[in-house]
């Protein structure tokens, strides 16, 4: 046997044992989420380093977490966690995809039938959180919900692939259903109907919502937990205040 090129079967009952290993400490681990823990040994957050405009802050840190992406760090920047409350004050959360960002907020598209869709109805107010643990980042913005326009929710739906375009059709979103083959035929009788290459309609019950932020907090993990937390606050007069929170 050639030293410089060993057998590899040697070498497999040692893997196989790591593996082992590794699956009873995972285990281990899962019993107990105490004793996960992570630790923090990013660059720290300043004052002096921020963006007069949380959307311009904003925009810094999501260009950073796209190009995180881009070498596999990151899975999709643009997921974001939407939580809303009903009527009376009950919340409900669930991970979106960003579609937009301005000066003016952030922007989802959805079913207006959905459950959020009729919380952000009776109550327009609405948290969002981008979690981008790689970097021991968050983006916690807390805002109010309005609809887009027809015009725009019309341009954005263009761009969706022809599956997704049917897609938006066939669920309907939120409501019960008897199985997943009930789904599957009503996409596949718009199939039908809508063949590759065809126009689909703008569903009349689908579209944006934009967020205006009325804060927008930065988040970045430090040593010993001792995080930094900067928020800015809006001002009546159109500012930003920037406030430091406490981990």
């Amino acid at each position: 046997m050639n030293d410089r090129f060993p057998d590899e079967s040697a070498a497999e009952p040692i893997v196989q044992r790591a593996a082992e290993a590794a699956e009873a400490a995972a285990e281990e681990i899962a019993d107990d989420p105490a004793a996960m823990r992570a630790h923090y040994r990013a660059e720290g957050l300043d004052e002096a380093d921020l963006a007069p405009h949380p959307m311009d802050q904003f925009a810094r840190w999501f260009k950073q977490a796209a190009q995180a992406a881009v070498h596999g760090f990151v899975h999709e920047p643009n997921a974001m966690v939407v939580s809303t409350a009903d009527a009376e004050g009950r919340p409900s959360s669930r991970t979106v995809l960003l579609k937009q960002y301005d000066e003016q907020g952030f922007v989802f598209y959805t079913n207006y039938d959905s459950r959020k869709a009729r919380e952000l109805a009776a109550n327009p107010y609405v948290s969002l959180l981008f979690p981008w643990h790689p970097q021991a980042r968050q983006v916690i913005v807390t805002g109010t919900a309005r609809r887009t326009g027809r015009d725009e929710t019309a341009a954005y739906f263009r761009t969706r692939p022809h599956g997704s375009q049917l897609g938006a059709w066939a669920s309907a979103q939120s409501s019960v259903i008897r199985s997943r083959t009930e789904l599957e035929s009503s996409y596949a009788e718009l199939s039908a109907r809508y063949p590759e290459g065809e126009q689909v309609p703008v569903p009349p019950h689908w579209g944006g919502f934009r967020i205006a932020p009325q804060a927008v907090e930065f988040w970045q993990g430090r040593e010993n937990r001792l995080h930094d937390r900067l928020r800015y606050v809006a001002e009546p007069d159109g500012s930003w205040r920037v406030e430091r929170l406490s981990p």
